[in-house]
């Protein structure tokens, strides 16, 4: 259903998050679970590439798939893989593309559906 959303433009994210990684920083493998919703998650990366190991639901070990993120890559992840570890244990220095405007690092934009917004015309859950 939250990917059929994606599909019909009815994704609708009320929250973004923004994460700026200095070089040398790093995230450790987790969950993205806070959100009532189960709609899709969008992250999209800017400057350095970095490392993105993308694995199971289950634990926060193998097995993942080490992806490469570049500057301007959308990862979209959603359905059965929504709740699959995931984390940040490299960034690239010196990767970043020219007229980027960034000096150095990796700034990541995560859009989400938290399932708190309020419908048109209801009150938002207390």
């Amino acid at each position: 259903m939250a990917q059929q959303a994606w599909l019909d433009g009815q994704y609708t994210p009320d929250a973004a998050l923004v994460n700026i990684y200095a070089t040398g920083a790093h995230l450790d493998m987790h969950q993205d679970h806070n959100e009532l919703s189960r709609a899709p998650v969008a992250s999209l990366s800017i400057g350095d590439a970095c490392t993105f190991p993308f694995g199971n639901t289950a634990t926060r070990t193998k097995p993942y798939t080490d992806l490469l993120l570049l500057s301007g890559d959308l990862f979209v992840f959603g359905g059965q893989s929504r709740l699959a570890y995931h984390g940040v244990p490299r960034i690239h220095p010196d990767t970043t593309p020219a007229g980027c405007d960034l000096a150095a690092g990796r700034v990541s934009i995560t859009l989400r559906m938290t399932g708190t917004a309020a419908p048109p015309n209801k009150p938002a859950p207390r």
